[in-house]
């Protein structure tokens, strides 16, 4: 992916393979001398037991440039809490594991229930929005990186190509956004994006018209990867879609916050492979089923906030649209991953394609019938208008948890 295009709505940085990562991980740590950075790992306890997560941690050991590592636990009891922590401990930087089961941390979150602040469902966003108040309250970091548990094609060029932009005080990024191409095992991967949200923002454009929201997720090469870097101070008025639309939900952030010119996405590898949802034509409640309908809401959600109607008839149009748009854009598809030598399973594609019109309407229906809903975790800045005290209390119970269970 070596070139130098610019598409004139967010700044890339690419990777000419002009420059060695030992002298950027020497700049990284020069300007981590006065601009403190940390990481936030959001883990399954069951990520522990796969064979990507060894293999980041002895990655990160060698990002000295690190200030701090917080890792937000979900989905453990006290045992597996404990060996957490000795599978964490063989990082050098300082770091946390958050029980985000801990009795403390769940009377924190009845205590944001009696306030109607308190995430509307458990997952990866709930998780992130914990990591990221616990950050907030130790108020000693500049700059806030984040990314998945489960890329199996690791390596700490990743991290650091991602905090290079937004830590470097000559740059004026606010955001930086990863990107990279999805292949492993022979085969292109990448499903949602490829099949649903590229050929979906295309459809939008020709159904409801120009908006210079659609060509700025346009903009961005992989725009659902879960790597991206900020600078702390944009995180108090952040709010986190605590369902599939996480990653699309914080470029709708940092677009209605900062504006396309305080954002840039990055080339931070050649090959990236990760853990693969099924599809889960059966159940609409999981995998990437779910996750279909939970992106197209939160795009429709963010257009309508700027003043597009949707209608029924709207919607009716919108899937038939997106549906020849997907299948033109398959064939493309197919023709690159057979000069690049790699496989399409073009009926396996088709169903995903079938499936994805289907939640385009789901999603426009539940838009249409619940107004009122808000998927959005309420801000920090909120919740600590609400309640003072909250931060620091996290932080002690954060504390408290790390020195019962040692």
């Amino acid at each position: 992916m070596a070139d130098f295009h610019q598409n004139g709505n967010v700044a890339t940085m690419h990777n000419l393979r002009t420059r060695s990562s030992e002298d950027l991980t020497y700049q990284l740590e020069t300007f981590a001398q006065t601009r403190k950075i940390t990481l936030i790992l959001p883990s399954l306890y069951s990520e522990l037991e796969g064979e990507a997560l060894p293999h980041i941690l002895s990655e990160l050991s060698k990002a000295k440039y690190l200030h701090r590592i917080i890792i937000g636990l979900d989905r453990a009891d006290e045992a597996q809490y404990r060996e957490a922590k000795q599978f964490f401990g063989c990082l050098p930087q300082n770091h946390i594991v958050i029980w985000n089961d801990s009795p403390r941390m769940l009377e924190l979150g009845a205590r944001l229930e009696t306030m109607g602040l308190a995430p509307a469902e458990q997952g990866k966003g709930k998780n992130v929005w914990s990591c990221l108040g616990y950050l907030l309250a130790c108020a000693d970091s500049d700059v806030m990186a984040i990314h998945d548990c489960d890329i199996l094609t690791y390596d700490s060029d990743m991290l650091a190509r991602l905090v290079f932009p937004v830590v470097n005080p000559n740059f004026s990024y606010q955001v930086s956004k990863g990107y990279y191409p999805r292949i492993g095992g022979g085969k292109l991967n990448g499903r949602v994006t490829r099949l649903l949200v590229s050929p979906l923002l295309i459809a939008l454009k020709r159904v409801v018209g120009d908006r210079d929201y659609l060509d700025y997720l346009r903009s961005f090469r992989y725009p659902l990867s879960g790597e991206f870097a900020m600078r702390t101070a944009i995180l108090p008025d952040l709010r986190i879609p605590s369902d599939w639309g996480l990653e699309i939900g914080v470029l709708s952030e940092a677009w209605r916050n900062l504006g396309p010119k305080s954002v840039c996405q990055v080339e931070i590898s050649d090959a990236y492979d990760h853990k693969h949802q099924s599809l889960s034509e059966e159940d609409a409640a999981a995998g990437l089923n779910r996750m279909s309908t939970d992106i197209c809401k939160a795009i429709f959600r963010k257009l309508a906030a700027d003043g597009t109607i949707f209608t029924s008839n709207i919607f009716r149009t919108l899937k038939a649209t997106y549906y020849r748009t997907a299948l033109d854009l398959l064939e493309a598809y197919y023709n690159d991953a057979k000069m690049n030598g790699l496989s399409i399973d073009r009926h396996s594609e088709e169903r995903s394609i079938e499936l994805f019109a289907e939640n385009i309407m789901r999603a426009g229906a539940s838009f249409i019938e619940n107004p009122y809903e808000t998927p959005f975790i309420p801000s920090w800045n909120r919740v600590h208008s609400a309640d003072p005290d909250f931060l620091k209390d996290m932080r002690t119970a954060v504390a408290a948890d790390d020195a019962e269970f040692t």
